[in-house]
């Protein structure tokens, strides 16, 4: 005759107890990178945003600028007709290169303000936390481009008023978003790339005042390629703000460009410009 099985061993309250304790005191596991960085990356844009939202006064200030060109160089240019836009009005031909002049100008001095944290602490503090610091710049990157949107938008509104012939299309007007965000995000990298290695805002003000007109006036945003000499069609070519107003004309205008390419280069140039800045993030914390 066999045997019952025995009974199983009931588990004590205090085991159970201390089981319970032994969870709660366990800490969580870390999320993947992949989850994270994200997370983190939002993060760092709206901590960006809030100080816009307190302080409107450099939206207003930098609206002036773009307006002017607008109103003066461009229905001046109109008039005169010296260059040539393949048919159309001159104010249009230049509308997306303001646009994309007037994001570079508010991203280009992006490096000044991570020099301003971190002389004033913030940095050092933030560099301490289990925040990567790609994801430092990528927040910082995105919310230059943010505050670069509100700044087309400004450029749309005056444009249209002035009887620009832009498309309203939705899916079109999110294209133009998109590279906006992509070209400022990289050239607030440039700007903190710049900041890495000269580590001052006197320096980095001077840098920053010399390549911005080269940039601007070395691309295609105020004429077309074919009007230039070779060696500047060369650079105009090796410029990523050349291909963020190829890009906007066919989005704005529906003038023949390279939307292909001209995203792919202006993705390329925001990771490049997110990696640089990166790997100099330590040094101007130093």
């Amino acid at each position: 005759m066999s045997e019952a099985p025995a009974a199983p061993h009931a588990v004590s309250a205090d085991v159970a107890r201390a089981d319970g304790i032994d969870l709660l005191l366990r800490p969580p596991e870390p999320r993947a990178g992949w989850r994270v960085l994200p997370a983190r990356v939002l993060a760092m844009c709206a901590v960006e945003l809030q100080k816009l939202r307190h302080d409107r006064t450099e939206l207003y200030t930098r609206a002036v600028q773009p307006a002017l060109w607008l109103l003066i160089f461009g229905q001046t240019f109109t008039r005169i007709k010296a260059i040539p836009t393949d048919g159309i009005p001159y104010i249009d031909y230049l509308a997306p290169g303001i646009i994309a002049q007037s994001a570079m100008f508010i991203a280009i001095f992006y490096g000044i303000q991570i020099i301003w944290e971190r002389d004033a602490g913030i940095l050092n503090k933030l560099l301490v936390t289990p925040t990567p610091r790609s994801a430092l710049i990528t927040g910082k990157a995105f919310a230059a481009g943010v505050k670069s949107l509100v700044q087309a938008v400004v450029v749309i509104v005056i444009a249209a008023v002035l009887g620009v012939a832009l498309t309203w299309n939705p899916l079109k007007l999110l294209g133009v978003a998109a590279v906006v965000v992509l070209g400022s995000a990289f050239f607030s990298c440039l700007s903190m790339t710049i900041a890495g290695i000269v580590l001052s805002r006197d320096r980095l003000m001077g840098f920053g005042q010399a390549i911005t007109m080269p940039l601007f006036f070395g691309s295609n945003a105020l004429y077309p390629l074919s009007v230039m000499p070779g060696w500047l069609q060369a650079i105009s070519k090796a410029n990523p703000l050349s291909y963020q107003v190829d890009a906007l004309r066919g989005l704005l205008l529906g003038t023949p460009s390279h939307l292909a390419l001209d995203f792919a280069v202006l993705l390329v140039a925001a990771a490049l410009g997110i990696a640089a800045a990166s790997s100099l993030l330590g040094r101007l914390a130093r």
